[in-house]
């Protein structure tokens, strides 16, 4: 019994763990936008993009910039990817961290998206 509660402790604390890091990092997000010159097409609050078809990025989901970011990335060399001439070219840098970091930082910043039903 002892060793199915210690195996339970380990096994909850190794899903805590991939947990915080599949969150990313929100600084370290903030400091590769920065790096990488994202508001310059997407904006300074990442809500007012200069060119209406750009995507408004504060506040969208996490998952969904991780997956964008990660097709972009890809390219057409892969399945799911995007294509795209400016972003995969800033895709095709960043790591897996790199990702999760900037979505995070994304998804934090409070975003003028508006749901309707």
């Amino acid at each position: 019994m002892k060793k199915i509660m210690t195996l339970a402790v380990f096994a909850a604390s190794f899903v805590v763990s991939l947990s915080a890091v599949a969150a990313g990092n929100a600084e370290s997000g903030k400091l590769l936008t920065e790096k990488y010159n994202c508001a310059s097409c997407h904006g300074k609050d990442f809500n007012s993009p200069i060119d209406p078809s750009y995507p408004k990025l504060a506040g969208q989901h996490q998952d969904y910039l991780q997956h964008a970011l990660v097709a972009y990335r890809r390219g057409n060399d892969g399945m799911n990817g995007r294509t795209n001439a400016i972003m995969s070219g800033q895709a095709k840098a960043l790591t897996d961290k790199d990702i999760q970091d900037i979505a995070a930082y994304l998804h934090s910043l409070p975003g003028s998206l508006v749901l309707e039903k």
